[in-house]
């Protein structure tokens, strides 16, 4: 239950109860089928809560036995996690990394580049990270910075920009032709959404340690930052290396379908039936698409996607 308010039965304790809760996720789905005791009290929840969590630990069992999988087998999944802040990057990365064994799963989520590291070739520092034989390797944000986020504040040059869009596709097509699954996901937040997470994160004392000094200069780079979308959408989007875009205003969605997009293009062992993964078109959208949205709406801010 999200927003309910609780109270205690007792007065003396009222005052140090929480004014406003909300239950850690997987909390409904363990006591759907609870009994009615002295010890237990009833809460209401929305069903679609519920629905979320059954589908959300179907994805993470299946994931399990993706993981089991690639260890048998040595492969190796690379996915990489792109957006603006607040998009639901972290979070959809959280749900999938919850149950893996962390021997075989890596989130690489790196700081900015040292002295050293800013006179090396641009991608050196990413090459350690990613995944040997039966890892999976998860980017919470990757190379694709010099793509959006330092052109757009300034922190490299037009010619590094225009020489990285160029390279990349390169680089990412020999990882590919090694054998790495590489999954590129661009996760798109409206901006009215993303002012609204910006906001909650200055209410909720839990969520404050996200809080940056660049969240106001997202909201006013708006454009800036679509413009460089639409650039890297354009020259970054290969056949062998192709962007999925996932709606993300709705974070449960997002989360699921992302979980969906990558179990639907491996292969293993116990699988599920393929139809239930497939993703909501409504969420899950090609980088093609993406960029024919882009053509046709770039100069109508209120219609263009984040």
């Amino acid at each position: 239950m999200s927003g309910k308010k609780i109270k205690n039965e007792t007065k003396d304790d009222s005052s140090k109860s929480p004014k406003k809760i909300k239950l850690l996720e997987g909390t409904a789905m363990k006591n759907m089928d609870r009994k009615e005791g002295k010890d237990c009290c009833a809460i209401w929840i929305k069903k679609a809560n519920l629905a979320y969590e059954i589908e959300l630990k179907n994805m993470q069992v299946e994931l399990m036995k993706l993981q089991k999988h690639m260890k048998a087998e040595g492969s190796r999944i690379l996915s990489i996690f792109e957006g603006r802040d607040a998009a639901g990057k972290g979070g959809t990365i959280k749900r999938i990394n919850a149950f893996l064994n962390p021997r075989n799963t890596r989130v690489v989520a790196l700081s900015k580049p040292s002295d050293t590291e800013i006179t090396q070739w641009y991608f050196q520092r990413y090459v350690p990270h990613l995944p040997a034989a039966g890892e999976l390797v998860l980017f919470d944000r990757s190379w694709y910075n010099r793509a959006m986020v330092e052109p757009v504040m300034g922190f490299c040059s037009d010619e590094q920009h225009k020489r990285f869009l160029k390279d990349v596709p390169l680089f990412e097509q020999m990882l590919v032709k090694d054998g790495i699954q590489l999954f590129k996901f661009y996760f798109s937040v409206s901006k009215q959404e993303q002012a609204n997470r910006f906001a909650s994160r200055k209410d909720d004392i839990l969520k404050q340690y996200k809080l940056s000094p660049v969240d106001n200069l997202a909201q006013k780079l708006w454009d800036k930052y679509s413009v460089k979308k639409f650039q890297m959408l354009n020259e970054t989007n290969r056949t062998l290396t192709p962007w999925s875009i996932i709606r993300s205003d709705n974070k449960k969605r997002a989360r699921i379908n992302c979980m969906k997009q990558i179990l639907s293009n491996v292969e293993y062992e116990d699988k599920i039936d393929n139809e239930l993964l497939v993703p909501d078109s409504e969420i899950t959208i090609s980088g093609i698409d993406e960029i024919k949205h882009m053509e046709t709406n770039l100069f109508k801010p209120k219609v263009l996607r984040g």
